[in-house]
């Protein structure tokens, strides 16, 4: 399945993704504030009623 260097491998290949995507948001982050206001808001509010609603249509569908 999963050999030693497989596992090193992707293990340094998330390490180094999230840096650069940390690096990447906060260089855009001081760039975008005057566009994008409460993005991340919007974002996370529309992530919770799509969680809400797979939860309501399996309900729905249950009875």
């Amino acid at each position: 399945m999963f050999t030693p260097g497989r596992i090193i491998f992707a293990s340094l290949f998330v390490v180094v993704f999230i840096i650069a995507m940390v690096v990447s948001y906060k260089k855009d982050a001081k760039r975008n504030k005057k566009h994008y206001q409460n993005a991340a808001l919007y974002v996370a509010i529309s992530i919770i009623v799509t969680i809400l609603l797979l939860f309501l249509f399996k309900y729905i569908n249950k009875h």
